[in-house]
């Protein structure tokens, strides 16, 4: 399976200055910052979340993580470094008490470079239905070959609970959170965030197609229900093999809806 890392260049995103590889100087992490700090209020404009949530980066032996507030009006500045060593003790100021979260997957997969956590509301009911979910359309096929369920509704506001649910995702780029949410990985925070979307999409997707075919989760079905028909290992894997150059359009596209990108005004809703 590819990782996480794979599509497009890390830390590029359609519409905004490329930057170079943290670490090699202020303006870079700053760069980043703003990077950070335009996804998270993407991720608000788009409804994904309300007063909770946070988007992350990488930055070299740190990470930059949106502050515990309204991600709508965060601005780069805000943004908060954070060791990527922290595995105990408390978190720098500002920090979200979920930020271990953050920090048990950058330590778990290093080919992640960004990471959006909100709470897409058909999330929640297919998190509440399923204990794995399989892609019925090929874009949801961008999530990963299948979307694993973490089945405890607890916050992750510590270590070992981050580290728990973090083992949960050895490979692919989302996990849903029971009751909890949901959590996406990317090669820039831009494309974390179009992954939220498209996992929204995808969990609507699935609980629409198995109310219609009247199938149950665990495939049990009345003799007159039509059976939902997941994508085949080769549909997946053709539809993976191109996210690199679509998923980066997906995000151009949410900034410009969202009111962020270029031309913003010429979208309706």
């Amino acid at each position: 399976m590819r990782p996480a890392v794979w599509e497009g260049g890390p830390r590029v995103i359609p519409g905004a200055e490329q930057v170079a590889e943290p670490g090699s100087g202020s303006e870079t992490v700053q760069g980043l910052r703003d990077q950070v700090a335009e996804a998270a209020r993407v991720l608000a404009r788009l409804g994904l979340v309300t007063a909770f949530g946070h988007v992350s980066a990488r930055a070299g032996e740190a990470m930059l993580i949106t502050p515990a507030a309204d991600l709508a009006g965060v601005t780069a500045d805000r943004v908060v470094e954070v060791p990527l060593g922290r595995r105990a003790g408390p978190l720098p100021p500002g920090a979200p008490a979920e930020a271990w979260a953050h920090l048990a997957l950058y330590q778990g997969r290093p080919d992640a470079a960004a990471i959006a956590r909100a709470q897409p509301p058909s999330a929640f009911a297919a998190a509440a239905t399923v204990s794995v979910m399989v892609p019925l359309h090929g874009q949801a096929a961008w999530l990963g070959e299948s979307v694993p369920v973490y089945d405890d509704a607890a916050l992750l506001r510590s270590a070992e609970q981050a580290e728990r649910a973090a083992r949960c995702l050895p490979d692919g780029e989302a996990l849903l959170l029971r009751g909890n949410g949901a959590l996406t990985l990317g090669a820039a925070p831009g494309l974390a965030v179009a992954r939220m979307w498209l996992l929204g999409a995808a969990c609507d997707v699935y609980l629409k197609a198995l109310a219609a075919s009247g199938e149950t989760p665990s495939g049990l079905r009345p003799s007159e229900a039509n059976p939902v028909i997941p994508l085949s290992a080769g549909e997946i894997a053709s539809w993976r093999a191109v996210s690199g150059e679509l998923l980066p359009r997906l995000w151009e596209h949410l900034r410009r809806r969202a009111g962020a990108g270029p031309d913003a005004g010429d979208v309706q809703g």
